[in-house]
């Protein structure tokens, strides 16, 4: 299973935002995500395990986990990625991880314990356009690749993960895109290298 996580830096991490989604921390750049991660034409992936890492105010950090596919009484759909992520938000239980419902989790946890967590099974990519380019790699489709929102991801926290974790620099190209045009250019990469 292909697993991607997300950073926002200002992403917030309560509930009780409210709907004006630039101003709230840039959540719309978050729920854009969430949608390149999961839908395609006609219908949903079911190979996609999506780690979002909120940083914002007013209580950082938070390691929100969805996977879909584990669920198949609460179908994730477009119009309804705001209310998962914000029913989540309120359900967030201090000093544990907590399953909202199968599939869909909340805990307290930075970008740089979420990596080290997962790096414990999978190889890790960080997306960076300073890094190999991804045509040259032999993807299998069990890799977790790591991006961050329009501030990017923390660059001293990258360098410490780099050395610590042995955690490669991947670039989709010289030219930057929304995180959710990376999400779908990475995605097509593995579709091809896998199907």
């Amino acid at each position: 299973m292909r697993e991607f996580i997300y950073y926002s830096s200002t992403a917030p991490t309560k509930g009780n935002f409210g709907n004006d989604l630039m101003k709230a921390g840039r959540l719309d750049i978050a729920l854009h995500t969430i949608l390149g991660a999961f839908f395609i034409s006609n219908h949903q992936r079911e190979d996609v395990k999506l780690h979002l890492v909120f940083d914002g105010p007013p209580d950082p950090s938070k390691h929100l986990e969805i996977e879909p596919s584990k669920n198949d009484e609460i179908k994730l759909s477009k119009k309804d990625l705001l209310w998962v992520v914000r029913k989540l938000l309120y359900k967030y239980k201090e000093g544990k991880k907590f399953e909202v419902f199968p599939g869909y989790s909340i805990e307290k946890q930075n970008l740089s314990e979420t990596i080290k967590q997962l790096s414990k099974t999978k190889k890790i990519y960080i997306l960076d356009e300073r890094g190999e380019d991804i045509r040259n790699l032999k993807l299998d489709g069990n890799e977790i690749f790591v991006l961050g929102d329009q501030e990017g991801l923390p660059k001293k926290e990258v360098r410490k993960l780099k050395k610590e974790r042995n955690i490669e620099l991947v670039s989709i190209g010289k030219r930057q895109y929304l995180a959710s045009q990376v999400l779908a250019i990475v995605q097509n990469e593995i579709d091809r290298q896998t199907e």
